[in-house]
């Protein structure tokens, strides 16, 4: 499977690329292609210092990255979504799923709040979804996990994943891909519409992190 990760030069996207590169190809995507292929190099460096061979790790710009995957990660900001999916998402393939990990918050006073709670916009998910061919292709995941852990090799992940979407197969493809990650459990929540319930846990944990002194938790359902 070729996994295309739009915004792959940040923490997240070397996680993923770390985390997946011993079973499939990973394309790393930026607006600056010469750092994408420069990031790739770098996590292609450190896949090889942890595994003890070379995997297949690529860096291009977005637009080719979107082109060519089979599983396109959004590792992009809330505010950027239709700037970015509506110039890439028309460029997937009819078949291919696509990942929002986005979280619609902002830091302010009080804490942590939920974007569309408080403004009265659309989840990310809803956002994402209006600029895909096939809407059902697009699954919500990966909210609820700590960047700098999953970017660590070294760390050991012990978490749940909230994962919604409306297609089976999509959803089923998903969670086969958390649980390829050691310590991850996929957790159905349901369908796309229900997906606001998994981005909103992540500003609710952020907030109990900061009060209560926590160091990058997760969240994991007992």
């Amino acid at each position: 499977m070729q996994i295309g990760i739009v915004g792959g030069t940040g923490a997240m996207g070397r996680g993923f690329a770390l985390r997946w590169c011993k079973r499939h190809s990973i394309l790393i995507g930026s607006r600056d292609a010469a750092r994408a292929s420069a990031s790739a190099a770098e996590y292609d460096r450190a896949a090889l210092e942890a595994f003890g061979d070379r995997h297949t790790i690529t860096g291009a710009s977005n637009e080719e990255v979107a082109a060519q995957s089979d599983v396109l990660v959004l590792s992009i900001p809330y505010e950027n979504i239709d700037a970015v999916c509506g110039a890439l998402l028309p460029l997937v393939s009819e078949s291919c799923i696509v990942i929002s990990p986005i979280v619609p918050m902002e830091k302010t006073s009080v804490g942590f709040e939920f974007v569309p709670f408080r403004d009265s916009k659309k989840s990310a998910h809803a956002s994402v979804a209006a600029h895909m061919k096939d809407p059902s292709k697009l699954v919500s995941a990966f909210h609820v996990i700590s960047e700098k852990k999953l970017a660590d090799l070294s760390s050991l992940l012990s978490y749940d994943i909230l994962v919604c979407g409306d297609d089976s197969g999509a959803v089923d493809s998903v969670c086969s891909l958390v649980e390829e990650i050691e310590g991850l459990r996929a957790l159905r929540l349901g369908g796309g519409s229900l997906a606001y319930m998994a981005e909103v846990a992540t500003p609710l944990m952020l907030n109990a992190m900061i009060r209560n002194k926590l160091k990058s938790p997760g969240i994991k359902i007992a």
